[in-house]
């Protein structure tokens, strides 16, 4: 039992949650609430991360659900407590690689990429633009003309001022701010030597436009990641920038791992005496799905087509498989006459009839009509069972044409 639940909240997850549902959870929240994004969500970007620190972290995790948060700040991690930085902590999860690789590189540009399931099944290329800053070629990043760039005599090219206060007595409280003369760059330039392109600002805003790769059997939440494409700044080698792919949901497919699963309906005529469907795949091609005449395909089976699912990635000409999930559609009530109901129960397995039934006295029975009523649905259709569970043999044969 959890004291707490407000780090599982902030991440929309239970206290039961297992490592791979707070990945999940805190990518879908951090691309959401990112600054580059959301500039207004400073605060909701930094407490996603916090608690995602705190729960991806097993012993952090102990500590939280024996003694909440105050635990934590209190450092009963045995690390003295408190948060690592928010951006730390997205970098090394999109793979930017921490403050220390921040002050050498210039920040990371996440974009979210919308995919069909038929663009990561064949293979595609889709052209993003994007707004990046890069720096001034008049002026190569010094903000003006060349040698008209001095170091600012306010701060000594430090871009902080160091102020002392007097307290009490011969307490001494020293206060450091932001020099107002260079605005924090330890250079100034006078206005009439500004460069006239970037107003000394050093850098401009530019549209780039990228062509994305998707390979073959790339996965929902893959990240391809185009190197030095990010912002440029003067003096930071320029960051990467990271497409993270968003797979759309398909109207028939649902994929799991190399596998795609579906549905097949069939009547109650195609279940008993056997059936041909053309089955369209995500590269166009067309199966044709049958079954032996005389196979009984009840409502659940599962079978299974090898090498229709998913390409490996990497791997293309490999492939996972297609299994098809079978339902049957009975027919209405009262679709047959009482002479042709007799005619079909003479082909028919014959009826379980109890020992005692040719003996029953009707005054010793209460006889009830059944009534269709609503049932809870359960939704265990597509259970990430063993391989065991899905039949490569039994008649369900495949032809393509």
């Amino acid at each position: 039992m959890v004291k707490e639940t407000g780090f599982y909240d902030m991440l929309g997850v239970r206290p039961s949650a297992t490592a791979e549902e707070l990945k999940k959870a805190y990518r879908k929240l951090a691309l959401k609430y990112h600054p580059d994004k959301n500039p207004t969500e400073g605060g909701r970007f930094k407490q996603i991360s916090q608690a995602y620190e705190v729960l991806s972290d097993t012993r952090k995790r102990e500590v939280y659900d024996r003694g909440g948060e105050k635990a934590i700040k209190d450092g009963g991690t045995g690390g003295g407590g408190g948060f690592t930085s928010p951006m730390d902590i997205f970098d090394m999860f999109f793979g930017g690689g921490g403050r220390m690789h921040r002050e050498r590189k210039g920040k990371n540009m996440v974009h979210t990429l919308s995919v069909s399931l038929e663009e990561l099944y064949n293979g595609a290329t889709r052209k993003l633009s994007l707004q990046k800053n890069i720096i001034c070629d008049r002026c190569q990043g010094r903000g003006g003309r060349k040698g008209a760039v001095e170091v600012c005599q306010c701060c000594q090219g430090t871009g902080v001022q160091v102020q002392l206060h007097q307290l009490m007595g011969h307490v001494v409280q020293q206060v450091s701010t932001l020099c107002i003369a260079c605005h924090g760059q330890g250079l100034r330039i006078s206005q009439k030597d500004k460069c006239k392109a970037c107003r000394a600002r050093k850098i401009l805003r530019q549209t780039k436009t990228l062509e994305v790769h998707i390979d073959r059997g790339m996965k929902d939440g893959q990240k391809i990641v185009f190197h030095g494409e990010g912002d440029q700044e003067p003096g930071l080698e320029p960051g990467d920038v990271i497409i993270v792919l968003d797979q759309k949901a398909h109207p028939i497919f649902t994929r799991k791992g190399e596998n795609l699963i579906m549905t097949m309906e069939l009547q109650l005529v195609e279940a008993l005496c056997g059936f041909r469907k053309p089955l369209q795949t995500l590269d166009s091609r067309t199966l044709l799905i049958t079954s032996h005449p005389g196979e009984l395909i009840k409502p659940g089976t599962k079978k299974c087509v090898l090498n229709e699912g998913m390409p490996l990635y990497r791997r293309p000409f490999e492939k996972g498989r297609l299994i098809i999930v079978f339902t049957v559609v009975f027919p209405e009530e009262n679709f047959l006459s009482p002479n042709k109901l007799k005619e079909l129960e003479r082909y028919l397995p014959g009826k379980v009839e109890d020992e005692d039934s040719e003996r029953m006295d009707d005054d010793l029975y209460f006889y009830t009509d059944l009534e269709d009523c609503e049932l809870p649905r359960e939704s265990h259709l597509f259970e990430n069972k063993e391989d065991t569970d899905y039949h490569s043999g039994g008649g369900i044969q495949c032809q393509t044409s």
